[in-house]
């Protein structure tokens, strides 16, 4: 049953496998979908699964992707109702926020008042601890644990810790926070050792995923419901699982370029004796790799009855992968998603 909402076209600001998971989202939803682009990435993956696309301006992501200017212009031109930001650094960029309501445009993430007051520097989360929620007028729903991997300073593995019950999660004091300064919509949490609220970051971060197959709902639904105010009641989900998440980078050097000849993971729900997988891939064979982005390939995500369990479905889509062409981080990541199924803490260091 597609979900009845208010908003009907978005601008997806973001590239690579998030925003194709989002343009995804939308399709299913009903919700018409523009994409944005640069000139280096004209026929990207995000492009060809889009209603229609906007050239933002040349390579460098500060002239593009990350542009104010250009990114309220072509929300303009395209004729869409909202702005859907994708990345941390755009959902959480109070400036964006502001350009688009001034615009007459609907922003899909919390206000920029309150970016301003809490959501820091737009970066995700980087605290091995942490929780995940929908922030509504009513509190905090679909609120879940989550741990991280942060090796080599990026989000490589994220998961519901061990012990978690699916009973709500034992959340910090400060947590009431979030949805009392008035932040509505995802949002993705760090939490200090002394249980004080590190970081909170708007936006469509690795943790995401974790709260969706945790849940079963779908986080570009709640965000536009957020936005958009629908009458209609909010999904009520499913019975809260374990789940485990991980994304698969290209090693390349920063600044080169390369070209993928391989398939990479990428399906919507595959169950996986009774572990729905989720696997999105921002390229397919023949796509190039631009040197200017930060080239995240694919995520892979799962929920299953034990964090153990969800690990391993994941490991099974990672393991082995063919030659894609450009070298990735899979057997790093397969090797923390093994310590996981095996049922161990794991190493951040």
């Amino acid at each position: 049953m597609v979900a009845q909402l208010a908003i009907e076209s978005v601008l997806v600001a973001g590239r690579g496998p998030a925003a194709c998971a989002v343009i995804s989202a939308c399709t299913r939803l009903g919700v018409k979908a523009v994409a944005v682009h640069s000139e280096a990435e004209r026929s990207a993956r995000h492009v060809r699964l889009a209603d229609e696309a906007v050239l933002l301006g040349p390579a460098p992501a500060s002239e593009s992707y990350l542009a104010v200017d250009r990114i309220v212009e072509a929300a303009r031109r395209s004729g869409v109702g909202a702005v859907l930001p994708v990345p941390p650094a755009l959902a959480g960029n109070a400036r964006l926020a502001a350009a688009v309501v001034d615009a007459g445009l609907t922003w899909v993430g919390p206000d920029a008042e309150v970016l301003e007051r809490l959501g820091g520097d737009g970066v995700e989360p980087a605290s091995e601890r942490g929780f995940l929620a929908w922030v509504t007028a009513d509190g905090l729903r679909f609120a879940t644990p989550v741990a991280r991997d942060r090796a080599a300073g990026i989000a490589r593995v994220s998961w519901t810790p061990d012990g978690w019950d699916g009973s709500a999660p034992a959340l910090p004091a400060a947590a009431r926070r979030v949805a009392e300064v008035g932040w509505r919509g995802l949002a993705t949490v760090g939490v200090s050792p002394d249980g004080e609220l590190a970081e909170v970051a708007a936006g469509f971060s690795l943790d995401i995923a974790v709260l969706e197959r945790a849940h079963g709902v779908d986080a570009v639904e709640l965000a536009l419901r957020s936005a958009g105010g629908a009458a209609a009641p909010a999904p009520a989900g499913r019975g809260p699982r374990a789940a485990v998440a991980a994304q698969l980078r290209s090693t390349l050097p920063p600044g080169t370029a390369g070209r993928v000849t391989g398939s990479l993971p990428v399906q919507s729900g595959r169950p996986a004796d009774d572990v729905p997988v989720v696997a999105v891939s921002g390229y397919e064979p023949g796509d190039r790799l631009d040197g200017w982005y930060d080239a995240l390939l694919a995520t892979v995500s799962a929920g299953g009855p034990a964090t153990a369990t969800a690990a391993g479905a994941v490991s099974r889509e990672l393991s082995d992968l063919p030659d894609v062409g450009v070298p990735h981080d899979g057997d790093e990541v397969c090797a923390v998603l093994a310590r996981l199924a095996a049922g161990s803490s794991v190493p951040t260091a």
